[in-house]
C-alpha cells in the first residue's frame, strides 16, 4: 500500500475514486466533489482540498478520504465553536485545522472508501490524517457525519467520540399520503392536513423539476431562491450556480408558482435510496408553504418512487410532529494538544450523557401511535 495526497480531484481518475464510492450516496461521489471545487465553493470559504488516498502496487485507488485544511468553521454543522474560542482564551491556535466531511452537508456517510471495506485501509488513511495534522502543525482532526461502520474502526484507535441527532423520515411501505397519515396520532395528522389545505387554499402550484429539465431561466430563478435564505439570516450563499448545473442529474427541484410567477423552491438532492432536503427560499410568506415545500411535497416524492428514506436537513425538533424521527449522528475527533485533549474529552463524557437523555426525550414526542 503507498500513500498519498492529492490538492485537486483532477488529480485522480474519477472512475476509480466512484469505483470506491459506490452509487447510494451522492455526496461523496466524483461528480459532486469536483462540482465543489470547479464552481469555486472551497478555497474562498477556507477550505482547501486534501485527498488522502491509498494505491495498490499496481496503482490502483484502494482508498480515499474527502479531506480539507479548514481556516474557520463554516459549512461543517458538527459545532466546535466553543473549542475555538477555549484556545483563543489560551492564546493557543486552533485554526487551521483538518476535517474529513463534505463541505456543507451535513450528510451521514462514507468518509473512509476502502476496497472491499478493507479494515487496514480505512485505519491507514485515519493515520495518515493524523500524520497529516503533525506535519502541517494543525490543531486537530475531525470526521463528521460517519457511518457506523467507520466509527467503530475509530473507536478502536481512541478517537474521541461524539454525537448529536438529526430528524429523518422512514418509508414503511406507505402506500399512499394518507397511509403515512393513518399510521399518526389524531392530533398530527389533523395538524398536518391543516397545513397542506393552507396552502392549497392561495391557489398555489407546485411542480417537481428534475434538475435536467431545469431552463436557464429556471436555474437563475431557483438560484436567486437560494441565496435569498441566507441574505435573511445574514449567512454567506457559498454555492455556486455553476455548481449547482454541474450536479443537475442529483438534483430535485419543488417550484411554488402563483398566477404570475414563482414564488418559492426547494431544493433537494436525489440518491439510489434516499431524498436529501438541502435548501430553500421564497420570495413572501406564504402559511405553511415551507412546510409543504421542504416536507410534505417531499415525503408525497419519496412515497410515489418508492424511496425509503426522506433527510430534510440539519436540527430542526418542529420535523418530529411531522413524521421526521430522531436520528444519532457521529464524529470522531483527534486533538494534538494533550491538556486540550483532555478537557475536551471531559466536556464529551458530560455531553453524552446530556444527549442521551435529550433523545429520549424527543422518541417521546414521537407522532406515531403507539401500537405502529
Amino acid at each position: 500500500m503507498k500513500l498519498s495526497i492529492a490538492e485537486s480531484l483532477n488529480d485522480i481518475p474519477e472512475d476509480q475514486w466512484n469505483d470506491l464510492a459506490g452509487d447510494i450516496n451522492p455526496f461523496i461521489q466524483y461528480d459532486f466533489l469536483i462540482a465543489l471545487e470547479t464552481g469555486q465553493c472551497l478555497e474562498k470559504y477556507g477550505w482547501t482540498p486534501q485527498y488522502l488516498l491509498a494505491w495498490s502496487d499496481n496503482n490502483q485507488l484502494i482508498g480515499a478520504c474527502p479531506a480539507y485544511i479548514k481556516t474557520n468553521s463554516y459549512g461543517e454543522f458538527v459545532f466546535d465553536w466553543a473549542w475555538a474560542d477555549a484556545y483563543q482564551r489560551a492564546n493557543i491556535e486552533y485554526y487551521p485545522k483538518l476535517v474529513i466531511s463534505i463541505p456543507y452537508s451535513p450528510v451521514t456517510g462514507p468518509r473512509l472508501l476502502a476496497r472491499d471495506n478493507d479494515p487496514e485501509i480505512k485505519i491507514a488513511l485515519i493515520q495518515l490524517a493524523i500524520r497529516l495534522a503533525e506535519k502541517q502543525k494543525l490543531s486537530s482532526v475531525h470526521w463528521l457525519f460517519n457511518q457506523q461502520e467507520d466509527h467503530k474502526i475509530q473507536q478502536q484507535l481512541n478517537l474521541l467520540e461524539r454525537f448529536d441527532y438529526q430528524f429523518h423520515w422512514k418509508n414503511n411501505n406507505y402506500k399512499n399520503f394518507d397511509d403515512f397519515l393513518s399510521k399518526l396520532t389524531s392530533k398530527k395528522r389533523k395538524n398536518i392536513k391543516q397545513e397542506r389545505r393552507k396552502v392549497q387554499s392561495t391557489g398555489i402550484n407546485i411542480e417537481i423539476i428534475h434538475g435536467t429539465d431545469l431552463t436557464d431561466e429556471q436555474w437563475q430563478q431557483v438560484y436567486n431562491f437560494y441565496q435569498i435564505t441566507f441574505m435573511k439570516k445574514h449567512g454567506t450563499a457559498t454555492l455556486s450556480l455553476n455548481f449547482f448545473k454541474a450536479i443537475k442529474n442529483k438534483v430535485l427541484v419543488f417550484m411554488a408558482s402563483n398566477e404570475t410567477q414563482a414564488v418559492a423552491a426547494a431544493i433537494c438532492i436525489k440518491g439510489r435510496d434516499t431524498l436529501y432536503g438541502r435548501h430553500w427560499g421564497c420570495y413572501e410568506e406564504y402559511d405553511s408553504l415551507h412546510f409543504e415545500l421542504c416536507y410534505y411535497t417531499g415525503i408525497d416524492y419519496c412515497i410515489n418512487n418508492k424511496l425509503k428514506y426522506f433527510e430534510p436537513g440539519a436540527q430542526g425538533e418542529h420535523k418530529i410532529a411531522r413524521g421526521f424521527l430522531p436520528t444519532q449522528t457521529r464524529s470522531s475527533h483527534w486533538v494534538a494538544h494533550p491538556e486540550f485533549r483532555k478537557i475536551i474529552e471531559d466536556h464529551l463524557a458530560h455531553e453524552s450523557k446530556a444527549m442521551e437523555e435529550y433523545g429520549k426525550e424527543l422518541m417521546n414526542a414521537s407522532p406515531f401511535k403507539k401500537h405502529t
